[in-house]
């Protein structure tokens, strides 16, 4: 279940600061692919987010360095399509000077939180998704009456349905809670290799300061939206 879109109008200017994050995380990726098998990871090891490295104090610019990295295809593109859906609300209501501050600051906190529960890892955490995670837990309170478009496909049968965004953050959530309680037992296929308390930490601090935020949502964000739909249909 892919997000396509969702139903809440966005601020009058254009989410600059979301595009340009998706452009440094792309413009990295694409130099990633440049690398050899050893320089990718050495260069993983070196900007990622090595735990055993931060709690000795060293290496602490990966906390930043280590969310415009990605291990692969399908992990910057889930990260990237969930901040362009998501993202350009958040950059509405917080505006360009506190939005990419809020988005770096959740990425920072994902980090400390997977830090804290894998303390003992040499394996090196990359990726947006605690920064992502963020921006899902502060949507998720300041839109709870959105609606997500989300692709579902099944086989060779795509659709395309609208989902509550309480339903479709709070699902998506859940699911990371309950892969990060499974990842402190023995690694599994489907545990192993993924940063999920990372996940967890990013979120709930984006719903922290969704709380704190959410006097900033226009009042009239609902509004223009049921106009925009007595217009449609």
């Amino acid at each position: 279940m892919f997000p396509i879109d969702d139903d809440d109008v966005r601020g009058a200017s254009a989410p600059i600061v979301t595009w340009v994050l998706i452009g440094v995380n792309v413009l990295a990726f694409l130099y990633e692919l440049s690398l050899s098998s050893a320089q990718l990871e050495q260069l993983f090891v070196t900007y990622g987010v090595v735990p055993t490295q931060i709690l000795d104090g060293d290496n602490l610019i990966s906390l930043l360095t280590s969310m415009f990295l990605h291990g692969g295809w399908f992990h910057i593109f889930g990260n990237m399509l969930f901040l362009l859906v998501f993202g350009d609300n958040i950059e509405a209501v917080l505006g360009k000077v506190l939005y990419p501050l809020f988005y770096l600051g959740g990425g920072i906190v994902g980090s400390i939180v997977h830090v804290a529960v894998g303390a003992g890892s040499n394996i090196p955490s990359i990726g947006a998704s605690g920064a992502v995670a963020a921006v899902l837990g502060a949507y998720i309170v300041m839109f709870p009456r959105s609606r997500i478009r989300v692709l579902i496909v099944l086989g060779f049968f795509p659709w395309v349905t609208r989902v509550a965004a309480l339903i479709f953050v709070g699902v998506w959530f859940l699911m990371q809670f309950l892969n990060g309680v499974a990842s402190l037992g023995p690694a599994t296929a489907q545990t192993g290799g993924v940063a999920y308390w990372a996940h967890v930490g990013g979120f709930v601090a984006g719903v922290l300061v969704g709380f704190i935020g959410r006097s900033r949502v226009p009042e009239d964000f609902a509004r223009r939206r049921r106009s925009e739909e007595i217009g449609r249909y």
